[in-house]
C-alpha cells in the first residue's frame, strides 16, 4: 500500500512581524511594541500546519517517536542568503521533507513584511516574492516533477508564479493527482483551471474576488454562500470551502454542503496563519478519509485554527494534533 504524501508546492518566506497598538496613517510614526523574525510563507506554512496536525507533539524532532501515517514535502525555493538555510531548518524541525526546496543564487528569499494591530489581531502583509518567483512552469511538465511516489494531494496557494500553478495544475490532473488550491493573495482566475481543482479553500474576499462580486456584497449581515459555492461547482470544483472568520465556514461538495460554526477563543492575539492552519488540517483530514468533504472535516479545520489565533506568531503559533483539543484547567 502506497504511503499517504501531501506535497505542499509554494512560497518559503522570513516574517519580519511588527506588533503595534494601532495601525499608523500616511505620514505618522509611531512606536512599536514589538518586532520578531520567523519562517513564514503560506506554502511553508501549510506544510508545517500539515505535519504538525499529523501527529503529536515531541519534545525535540529527535524524539519524536511516532509514526506518522502521513509524510509531508515542501517543494519551494529560497534565495542564497542568511534566511535560506534558517527556513530549511525550521521545517526539518518540524519533520518536513525538505529535498524539494531548492536554494537559487543571486536572488533573495522571499520575505513578508507583517504588521499586526494588537488591540484586534488583525494583521496587514507586505510580501517580497523573491526566489518564490523561480519555480517556473517549466519545472512542472512530467508526473516525476510532482514526487515520486506520486503525492495523494498537492496543496498550492498563489505566492508563486500564477503560470506555474495553471501549470501544476495540467500535469496534476493529466496524472490523476488531487489538488487543494488556496488563493491567495487572490486574483481573478481563468474558467478552464476549475475543473482541475479537487478541493477549493477561500476567504470572503477571495471568494468575491474570484466571482467578481465586490467585497462590500459579500461582507453585509446576512449574505448567503450557497450562490456562492453553487457557482464554483458549476465551474468543475468539486468541493469548496469559504471560511467566514469569526462567524465559521461554509462548505459545498457532492455529499452535501452547510455551515459550521467557528471554534470558541479565549481571546484572539494575532490571526497570522489562521487559514494556513485550517488548510493543514483539512488536507490530513481529507487525505486519511480518502473521500470527499464532510461537516465533521470542516469543523476539525475550524477548531485547529481557532488555536492559531490565541497565539502570536505564524509558524509558531501553528499547533500539533494533540493541542488542538482544549485542556481543561482545573
Amino acid at each position: 500500500m502506497a504511503p499517504l504524501t501531501i506535497t505542499i508546492i509554494g512560497s518559503v518566506n522570513m516574517d519580519l512581524v511588527t506588533l503595534t497598538s494601532r495601525i499608523p496613517s500616511g505620514g505618522e510614526t509611531l512606536t512599536a511594541t514589538s518586532f520578531a523574525t520567523g519562517p513564514g510563507g503560506k506554502g511553508a506554512n501549510q506544510a508545517v500546519a500539515s505535519s504538525r496536525l499529523s501527529r503529536p507533539k515531541a519534545s525535540s524532532p529527535s524524539t519524536n517517536t511516532h509514526t506518522p501515517d502521513i509524510t509531508v514535502k515542501m517543494i519551494g525555493a529560497v534565495g542564497a542568503d542568511s534566511f535560506g538555510p534558517t527556513l530549511i531548518q525550521s521545517m526539518k524541525n518540524d519533520l518536513i521533507d525538505t529535498s524539494g526546496v531548492k536554494t537559487v543564487e543571486g536572488v533573495s528569499t522571499g520575505v513578508a513584511v507583517i504588521l499586526v494591530e494588537s488591540d484586534s489581531g488583525e494583521n496587514r502583509i507586505l510580501l517580497n516574492p523573491g526566489a518564490n518567483y523561480s519555480l517556473r512552469p517549466e519545472n512542472f511538465l512530467t508526473p516525476e516533477s510532482l514526487g515520486s511516489p506520486l503525492p495523494s494531494l498537492i496543496i498550492l496557494q498563489l505566492e508563486i508564479p500564477l503560470d506555474t500553478v495553471l501549470q501544476i495544475l495540467k500535469t496534476a490532473k493529466e496524472a490523476k493527482v488531487d489538488v487543494l488550491l488556496n488563493p491567495a493573495p487572490a486574483v481573478k482566475l481563468p474558467d478552464s483551471m476549475f475543473p482541475s481543482i479537487g478541493h477549493l479553500i477561500v476567504n470572503e474576499t477571495e471568494a468575491a474576488i474570484l466571482t467578481s462580486r465586490q467585497v462590500e456584497e459579500v461582507e453585509k449581515e446576512g449574505f448567503s454562500w450557497e450562490g456562492i459555492g453553487k457557482e464554483f461547482l458549476g465551474k468543475g470544483v468539486r468541493n469548496v470551502v469559504i471560511t467566514l472568520g469569526g462567524k465559521g465556514a461554509y462548505f459545498a461538495g457532492k455529499e452535501g454542503e452547510g455551515y459550521v460554526d467557528a471554534e470558541k477563543v479565549e481571546r484572539v492575539v494575532d490571526t497570522t496563519a489562521a487559514g494556513d492552519t485550517f488548510v493543514g488540517a483539512y488536507a490530513v483530514n481529507i487525505v486519511r478519509g480518502k473521500g470527499g468533504i464532510t461537516k465533521e472535516i470542516v469543523r476539525l479545520a475550524c477548531k485547529a485554527a481557532g488555536r492559531t489565533v490565541e497565539k502570536q506568531g505564524a509558524q509558531s503559533a501553528i499547533p500539533w494534533a494533540d493541542e488542538v483539543e482544549r485542556v481543561s484547567k482545573s
